[in-house]
């Protein structure tokens, strides 16, 4: 188990020092100057050369990329060339109404897949079966903006429950800021259910051939026996790594979600420092969510190893 966890800590520290490497550098080469941009086109070269000195555009790639680094490893993430505050303030404005978002859709699909998933492996080529992996393709299909835009309009607009964007703040109170927070969330979850319940399904009927399966059924244990006590742990091996990969991309991924109803969340500061050419805020946020994505990966190879025994032994 030593040697396992010791592996995957040094393909952690790998991948982490990868992704800065390339998050940098392919921001790096992005055309536009920031100093020019903020300043204007009138803007002298003097002036533009004094901000540059200012905001440290003018030290080499190399050394930038250096300072950047040893900030992140301290906490540090810079200063942000727009608002002229701490990156790391804006992460944490942002951060609790991102995060609570993807725990929630996360909660919704979960919820959801489970479920579905059991049902459609307990009646595998039955009529619910079919009809569940029709609407697990349906939801695939669908754009989650476009979704995001149909709970607007019955939801928001002609039933009046929810507000139609925008978010009232966890000092509202916990309730209003899960409801400002529940169609964003939905809209998140439809996606990432289908998907889960067509993996927990294949995942369930590939144990259900097995002949520990067939033993069980022999000893006369209900279907249900089966399912939830014998096949369900040894099926949890593809289905963690949905989770694991879906929680990264409601993190990671939400942009265009955070746009549509209006969220002041990670996804949405990314887009404004984009277009406000606010390149260190851009490197910043994308290397916070890649360290998420790799630190929930980790955690999800160590849930194999409890899982799994066969993980622990060959470590």
């Amino acid at each position: 188990m030593l040697h396992y966890l010791l592996s995957r800590i040094i393909s952690l520290l790998l991948s982490l020092a990868v992704a800065s490497l390339v998050i940098f550098f392919v921001i790096e080469i992005i055309p536009g100057d920031p100093a020019s941009f903020m300043l204007g086109l009138n803007a002298s070269p003097e002036t533009i050369a004094s901000l540059k000195a200012e905001l440290g555009l003018d030290q080499t790639p190399l050394i930038r990329y250096f300072d950047w680094v040893s900030g992140l490893v301290v906490g540090d993430f810079g200063i942000s060339y727009t608002y002229k505050v701490p990156i790391s303030e804006l992460v944490v404005d942002r951060i609790q109404v991102s995060l609570p978002l993807a725990l929630y859709a996360l909660l919704l699909s979960t919820a959801i897949a489970f479920p579905v998933g059991l049902i459609a492996a307990s009646k595998r080529g039955g009529t619910a079966d079919f009809g569940i992996m029709g609407f697990t393709q349906l939801g695939i299909a669908v754009p989650n903006f476009w979704f995001a835009m149909l709970l607007v309009l019955f939801f928001a607009i002609n039933l009046r429950w929810f507000s139609a964007g925008g978010f009232s703040g966890w000092d509202a109170g916990f309730w209003y800021g899960i409801k400002s927070l529940t169609l964003p969330a939905i809209a998140l979850a439809l996606t990432q259910a289908s998907i889960l319940a067509r993996v927990m399904r294949s995942a369930l009927i590939d144990t259900l051939s097995q002949d520990y399966i067939r033993t069980a059924r022999a000893k006369g244990l209900s279907q249900r026996r089966v399912l939830i006590k014998h096949a369900l742990r040894n099926a949890m091996i593809p289905v963690l790594t949905i989770l694991g990969l879906q929680f990264s991309f409601l993190l990671a991924g939400a942009i265009i979600i955070e746009n549509v109803f209006f969220l002041p969340g990670l996804g949405r500061l990314i887009f404004q420092a984009i277009i406000q050419r606010d390149l260190i805020v851009v490197e910043s946020v994308v290397m916070l969510m890649v360290f998420a994505v790799i630190v929930v990966n980790f955690l999800v190879d160590l849930t194999y190893a409890m899982v799994d025994p066969r993980l622990r032994r060959s470590g």
